[in-house]
């Protein structure tokens, strides 16, 4: 039994954090007739300078030729990451996305009992033990890119001919979502937009149910979020034990339906591609990047 244990923790600490993989989606959410969209999918990198394979990782998934970037935070896993981060992701310079904040991209990563998550979500160290990031940084280098910040706000660009309408908010985790100047920003949106053709994509960093019951209700076609980590320890064949959120832990990973007033919306949420550097372990949950393709929606 202690040999077993070993095995495990050996595995779950040397060897499936590096397992990175490719996820593979199909949402019909497109107008009738319109040009197939690959969105790639990043989420939760928690970078820290020295993991050179992460940066790799990331560096080859340019060969992946998305149209878009959608990136659901936590992309920094400490104080020093950001210019690696920018080198690695500069393989995306001129490709069209779009981004919101995970409070790991504001705040430092701090040492915490994993045993804590079972009590519920995580809470925020007081101010004086958490240190604060460079966010302004990281929001230039995205920006740099072309890609478009949806923290509390909506934005629309045009990919393969589609208007992409997208809408997000800041961390639900830490409540730093404004659902109210969201909504105000979409209704801004939608009147310059007019009636023209679209795809409408609600972007959150954590999954919480209040978020995804107001981008149902907003108009969401398609929900894109992180922050779980599919619950970074899984038994084999089960369901993710925690998920640091309400979500139902049958939905802390993968794509499913969310479902809200009558109306259902396919909801992709991500394993993410990192974990905290104070808790770099992984068991049943492969770090991975999704590639979620937007196609056109079946005539009737």
């Amino acid at each position: 039994m202690l040999a077993a244990g070993a095995a495990v923790a050996a595995y779950a600490t040397a060897i499936e954090p590096r397992a990175f993989r490719i996820r593979t989606e199909e949402l019909r959410v497109l107008p009738v007739g319109a040009r197939p969209i690959s969105v790639l999918h990043l989420a939760d990198i928690h970078l820290a300078p020295w993991q050179e394979t992460k940066l790799d990782w990331l560096e080859g998934l340019r060969s992946l030729e998305p149209d878009l970037i959608v990136n659901t935070g936590d992309s920094l896993g400490h104080r020093a990451a950001l210019p690696a981060l920018a080198e690695a992701l500069r393989v995306f310079d001129g490709v069209p996305g779009y981004f919101v904040h995970g409070s790991n991209d504001v705040y430092g990563p701090v040492l915490k009992n994993p045993l804590r998550y079972f009590g519920g979500p995580s809470k925020l160290a007081s101010a004086g033990d958490v240190e604060r990031l460079d966010t302004a940084g990281l929001e230039r280098a995205y920006e740099g890119f072309g890609w478009l910040n949806l923290n509390n706000t909506a934005r629309a660009i045009e990919v393969r001919g589609t208007t992409i309408a997208a809408f997000g908010v800041a961390d639900a985790h830490r409540h730093w979502d404004r659902l109210d100047e969201t909504e105000a920003a979409i209704s801004r949106m939608r009147k310059a937009l007019g009636d023209a053709p679209r795809v409408t994509l609600g972007v959150t960093h954590a999954p919480y149910r209040r978020i995804l019951d107001a981008f149902v209700d907003l108009g969401a076609d398609a929900i894109l979020a992180g922050h779980t980590h599919g619950g970074q320890v899984r038994v084999p064949g089960g369901h993710a034990l925690v998920t640091n959120c309400d979500i139902p832990r049958e939905q802390a990973s993968g794509v499913s339906a969310w479902s809200h007033d009558g109306r259902s919306v396919p909801l992709n949420v991500s394993q993410g591609i990192g974990s905290s550097i104070f808790a770099p372990f992984r068991l049943g949950t492969p770090p991975e990047a999704v590639v979620v393709s937007l196609l056109p929606r079946s005539i009737g």
